[in-house]
């Protein structure tokens, strides 16, 4: 993005923003508006926040809608994405012309490391599965299509089981067919960020890291996840019945996320929380690039909050190197001594300028 503009998100009155193509470093004291600005970029990106999915708390306390607008060269063309939440619902815009979700999303690619994410590791599988989702809707913009498809079809079969309906062997082979797919495609993607993981720059000296799918050690072809697929329909049939929905399927899959071999979800310290998921944020940037040809926004919050300075500079070499980044901090010293990469900015109540 070269262009950012906000009006009345959280504590952001009203701020434009001129970006660098490299490091792009908001410093300041906590409170004052860092993290709002990684969240604009993230609503032209998602149409949604990564801290809440409650979009209306977003709009400033006393103002009746918010409004986010960038610029920037978007694959390979100058294009315009603006976000206005009110009352009256959300409106997104490309161009100057109205959009839904689905014509919206997928035009700015953003990768986000934030402490609000450590749902990713800590939290119900849900957030882990939705993680792996969006890393590879944003490499294989086919994958999302299949995944809004297995999402309706799971719907339409769950409406089946309640009812015992005539046409649940209909919507058990759609599946059969969608869910084979996006579990394929999913397989596909955690070998890419294992590979990643392995290369990739280490958040923590000595530590060893890995996402794993729990059902299966390697991908499959889509043939065999098919007659998987199909035993395990026919395998939990009695107690899909029973409960009236769905039991099997991709929406069901256990993810796992190790460090040292370990379970973090149950296992891993507050420290090695933190780093596992910067070591997957930095995996899915490395992923991203090789695949597109081109980088994803890398949004970093308080990066040097649990890495030590010369350590957080080093992810900052590695981010720039890939392409474009933001990153907040409250550390002024640090902030400098990152001028050589970029451009450092104050943030100091809700306001925005290029530090002197």
């Amino acid at each position: 993005m070269a262009v950012l503009e906000a009006r009345d998100l959280r504590n952001l009155r009203e701020v434009r923003v001129e970006l660098v193509p490299g490091l792009n470093v908001f410093v300041g004291r906590n409170a004052q508006g860092k993290t709002s600005l990684l969240e604009i970029v993230a609503l032209l990106s998602r149409a949604r926040s990564f801290r809440t999915g409650d979009t209306a708390t977003l709009v400033r306390r006393g103002t009746e809608r918010l409004r986010a607008w960038g610029r920037g060269g978007v694959e390979g063309r100058e294009t315009t994405l603006e976000v206005e939440i009110g009352a009256a619902g959300r409106k997104l815009r490309v161009d100057g012309q109205d959009v839904g979700v689905g014509a919206f999303t997928g035009r700015l690619d953003v990768v986000v490391y934030s402490t609000e994410r450590l749902r990713i590791v800590s939290g119900p599988m849900k957030e882990r599965r939705q993680f792996l989702d969006r890393g590879a809707a944003a490499l294989w913009p086919s994958y999302r299509q299949l995944l809004r498809e297995t999402e309706r079809v799971v719907r339409q079969r769950n409406a089946a089981l309640d009812r015992r309906g005539r046409d649940l062997e209909a919507w058990d082979e759609r599946l059969v067919e969608v869910g084979a797919g996006l579990r394929h495609r999913r397989a596909l993607y955690v070998e890419r960020l294992r590979a990643a993981l392995r290369t990739g720059l280490k958040a923590a000296a000595g530590e060893s890291y890995d996402v794993l799918l729990t059902r299966q050690a390697a991908p499959l072809g889509e043939s065999e996840e098919r007659d998987l697929l199909r035993a395990e329909i026919a395998a939990r049939r009695g107690a899909e019945l029973r409960v009236r929905r769905s039991l099997v399927g991709p929406q069901r899959d256990a993810v796992s996320l190790t460090v040292a071999g370990e379970d973090a979800s149950t296992g891993a310290s507050s420290g090695q929380a933190r780093s596992l998921l910067l070591a997957l944020t930095l995996a899915t940037l490395q992923v991203y690039g090789a695949e597109r040809g081109h980088a994803a926004v890398a949004l970093l919050d308080d990066l040097d909050s649990e890495l030590d300075q010369e350590r957080a500079a080093a992810v900052c070499r590695f981010v720039v190197e890939r392409g474009q980044a933001l990153v907040t901090t409250a550390h002024e010293p640090w902030a400098r001594s990152l001028r050589e990469m970029g451009r450092v900015f104050e943030v100091c109540d809700g306001r925005v300028r290029a530090a002197a």
